[in-house]
């Protein structure tokens, strides 16, 4: 892209400059942009706060890597933030810089580091001001982090706050090297993802009037304190157990959600628009309906390691090409891997692991779009939504861990049955803890047989019930829908 085809773009995208220049309104541009038009036709009060404390302290040295799958709003939080930080007195709308990068190649985004503050030198007359850059999709720029290192070794972008998203996690690409060794302060959280709504979030916009149970860290869950919690929510859980079963069938996309509540269900056109994400992101060679058959095939078998040569005949695929799917169903952020662990929770190694979808909306996929598909199972989709609700609190308790795969896992017993989600070490600030164990059985009686692997195997732990409360024992019965509001 040419010098002046790049200034075209950055002016373009960022109305904010102009109208500082000409004295109008720095905000006035949120009207009538596209992406903020297309939110508020379907928005329902939900607002991410993944980029809250930037909107509270913007300037600063500190790179943030935001990734997330697509259509989870990432463009619509740099927007929102963009909004935000036009409105405080202290930041010159001329600082805040948003780029994105869908269109530019490696080259371009050199030269927009040049140029993007050649055109807003401006703001630097009566001394050099750091800017806040927002990089919209630069995961799609291979070499993006080293290009970064670069202008951060050696030029103002070194005190700037540099905000980056991606809708793909690319292994290859070493932006802890690059970009967040030794080069930001432990207040700041560097790595994020964001994904859909949680179950607190989706109650929070759909069922206001549910109490809110609070967060525990995930090794705490079995406290007196946790008990005393559970206790007082204990006369809401037919009315969590109806949400939790909406939830399931809703999933946390934020269109699909406000679809649900405006509609009473989520629309087929924005299943496609899903289906096309994973179309291209995961199966591009292929047409677009091996997507809903792929899903189909990773959601019944959710719950049990997955056998990969029988699944790959299963789907017409080879295993090689079943395991290229798999990986970037992964760093996609469609599929959370579950692997084996051992009893101090390390890894094991070549052991098959289960793949859990993100989002219970991807198993409903298959059944909506695909005729003779199945319909998911609820007791499949209460393990696969607690398993990513743990993985979630995990990583906010230890940065870096769902992008490195390391958050969740089962566990063999000595007669080989599996316990859902074994304990881990995590950080807490009584020091490393182990997580309390889990094992997912959607049942309203006769909890007690169901929980005799994970009282054999841990003595201790949580049976994720349909609707039964239960805290006397070692191990506790707690209705899923309140075991998924305590962990997020």
């Amino acid at each position: 892209m040419r010098d002046d085809s790049i200034r075209q773009h950055l002016g373009e995208r960022n109305p904010w400059w102009k109208a500082q220049v000409l004295g109008e309104e720095a905000t006035a541009w949120t009207e009538r942009h596209p992406v903020l038009q297309g939110l508020a036709r379907y928005d329902i009060g939900y607002r991410t706060e993944v980029l809250d404390d930037v909107a509270t302290d913007p300037l600063g040295d500190r790179v943030i890597v935001l990734s997330g799958p697509r259509r989870i709003g990432k463009s619509v939080a740099m927007l929102q933030l963009a909004a935000a930080l036009c409105e405080r007195g202290d930041v010159d709308p001329r600082q805040i810089i948003h780029v994105p990068c869908d269109t530019l190649t490696l080259q371009d985004v050199r030269r927009v580091l040049t140029l993007a503050r050649s055109m807003t030198e401006s703001v630097d007359l009566d001394g050099a001001r750091p800017r806040v850059w927002l990089f919209d999709e630069i995961t799609s720029v291979r070499g993006w982090s080293s290009v970064f290192k670069d202008a951060r070794d050696n030029t103002a972008f070194a005190h700037d706050t540099v905000i980056a998203t991606g809708s793909r996690w690319d292994p290859d690409e070493d932006v802890e090297g690059n970009l967040m060794a030794g080069r930001a302060g432990s207040e700041t959280r560097r790595r994020r993802v964001l994904l859909p709504m949680s179950f607190r979030e989706f109650i929070g916009t759909t069922r206001e009037n549910l109490p809110a149970l609070p967060r525990v860290h995930p090794g705490h869950l079995q406290s007196d304190e946790t008990r005393a919690q559970l206790a007082e929510t204990g006369l809401f859980v037919d009315e969590f157990d109806l949400a939790w079963q909406q939830f399931l069938s809703v999933g946390g996309f934020p269109r699909a959600v406000a679809e649900y509540v405006r509609n009473g269900a989520v629309s087929d056109a924005y299943l496609q628009d899903l289906q096309a994400w994973l179309h291209r992101d995961v199966d591009p060679e292929s047409t677009p309906e091996s997507v809903p058959l792929l899903l189909e095939a990773l959601s019944e078998r959710a719950t049990s390691p997955l056998a990969v040569n029988p699944t790959a005949i299963i789907i017409g695929r080879t295993r090689a090409a079943l395991e290229t799917r798999l990986t970037r169903m992964v760093s996609s952020h469609a599929v959370l891997r579950c692997p084996q662990r051992d009893d101090s929770g390390a890894l094991v190694p070549r052991t098959q692991s289960k793949h859990y979808l993100t989002d219970p909306v991807l198993s409903w996929l298959p059944s909506r779009l695909r005729a003779g598909s199945k319909a998911p199972a609820m007791t499949s989709l209460t393990e696969q939504t607690i398993g990513v609700h743990l993985a979630r609190a995990v990583d906010a308790h230890s940065e870096g861990r769902w992008l490195a795969g390391d958050t969740i896992g089962y566990v063999r017993t000595s007669n080989d049955r599996e316990i859902d989600l074994s304990s881990i070490s995590l950080p807490s600030d009584a020091g490393t803890v182990m997580t309390v164990p889990i094992e997912s059985k959607w049942v309203s009686r006769g909890w007690k047989s169901e929980a005799r692997v994970i009282v054999g195997k841990y003595q201790r732990g949580i049976l994720a019930t349909k609707s039964i409360l239960d805290t006397s024992g070692e191990v506790w019965a707690v209705p899923a829908p309140l075991l998924a509001m305590a962990l997020l």
